[in-house]
């Protein structure tokens, strides 16, 4: 008969090692905030960007634009009631649409890249196929979707041309089926205006985020309709919401000044980007395509791109004559477009280095606790060395 394992030595009430010492260690980091956690992460440095091409074509104030997926077209809604299809690289409109109403606010490309969706004042989200001929009279294939009490905010398709989400004046988002126009979710939860939405980036995510005039962001289920996350930390209206590339993750950008970033698997706040020479509304946000980069559209007609690990200020992009009303990064990350109220759309990029961040890679995590239950959140710090190997296919803008 074999003798009995020894008895396992006694748990430890100090050092290192110790559970209060680990308790101790994940409250203090889970109130840290992610530039005091990344503060021995290199940072970026400062760099140049430059406006490659100018859009113009609409008579008013340009509202919303978004990329099409071969990451060469672009749609455009205005104040002057049209929503026209750009090719960025040569700049002319393939199609132009003249809507019922004024102040077109919410336009949305197809994931197939064959439908625009958009809306505005007529409280309707219209759908409208596109074609390769160009001189084909678009309004009269156009089918409405969606139906609000008040204006449509925004709209955003799912992972398919036959699901749309939009958002709205009357307080509420909606998930709708595009073939039949049937309302098929409803979201009721926020207490003003929602200005603005963003779906999860995963192809099976079933999440979106909103933020409006009450303040607040808050994460929605598809499935059942339910608010699962809300976030009430902004000072005044949340203008705009993207999601961190991973999907863990979104920031949020606010007439308060600031853009704020916030971790869904902490469940709260985790860094506010700002400065005090700072003090006019940021109208419009998105990521670069690692997630190192968080570019702000404000109202003093510039944008500022963050260093999100950081929190500094990395570059300053000036050139509009009024304030940036929507921005938005191409869906290979080697370039970005903004619109304007001075009624122009820019497309803009820094190659080289902008290249180099699409390669950065997940690499730190942090703790967090809940419950007196200590476990690990993974976020979002980075290899900072940006000798990494570059793409060798890119956009030449």
């Amino acid at each position: 008969m074999r003798d009995p394992p020894p008895p396992p030595p006694p748990l430890e009430t100090g050092g290192a090692s110790s559970p209060r010492d680990v308790m101790t260690a994940a409250s203090a980091v889970s109130s840290a905030l992610i530039h005091q956690v990344a503060e021995k992460v290199e940072g970026l440095g400062q760099f140049v960007m430059k406006t490659r091409r100018t859009l113009k074509g609409h008579g008013n104030k340009v509202l919303c634009m978004d990329w099409c997926k071969d990451k060469r077209r672009i749609v455009s809604s205005s104040q002057d009631g049209k929503v026209i299809v750009w090719d960025a690289f040569t700049t002319n409109k393939e199609h132009a649409v003249t809507m019922p109403c004024t102040w077109v606010m919410a336009c949305a490309y197809a994931p197939s890249g064959c439908a625009v969706a958009c809306g505005g004042l007529d409280n309707k989200c219209s759908v409208y196929p596109l074609s390769l001929d160009k001189n084909e009279n678009l309004a009269a294939k156009k089918k409405s979707v969606a139906m609000h009490t008040n204006y449509l905010s925004a709209c955003s398709f799912t992972n398919s041309d036959m699901q749309i989400l939009t958002s709205s004046g009357d307080g509420t988002c909606a998930l709708w089926d595009v073939e039949s126009g049937q309302l098929l979710q409803s979201f009721h939860g926020h207490a003003a205006d929602v200005l603005c939405l963003d779906l999860a980036p995963s192809e099976t995510g079933n999440t979106f985020v909103s933020g409006g005039c009450d303040k607040k962001a808050n994460v929605w289920d598809m499935r059942s309709g339910q608010c699962i996350q809300s976030f009430e930390t902004h000072e005044s209206d949340i203008n705009s919401v993207r999601y961190y590339p991973s999907g863990d993750a979104f920031a949020s950008g606010s007439d308060d000044a600031t853009c704020r970033l916030y971790d869904l698997r902490a469940d709260r706040e985790v860094a506010i980007y700002s400065k005090e020479s700072i003090i006019f509304g940021v109208s419009s946000v998105d990521f670069s395509l690692s997630g190192r980069l968080l570019f702000g559209g404000y109202n003093d007609y510039t944008i500022n791109v963050w260093d999100v690990l950081k929190g500094t200020r990395v570059s300053i992009l000036f050139g509009h004559e009024n304030r940036v009303s929507t921005l938005r990064v191409s869906p290979d990350g080697t370039a970005f477009s903004t619109g304007s109220w001075d009624h122009t759309l820019r497309v803009c990029d820094d190659c080289y280095f902008l290249s180099n961040l699409t390669t950065l890679q997940p690499r730190v995590t942090f703790l967090v606790t809940s419950c007196n239950v200590c476990c690990f959140s993974l976020f979002f710090f980075f290899l900072s060395d940006l000798g990494l190997r570059m793409r060798t296919q890119r956009m030449k803008w």
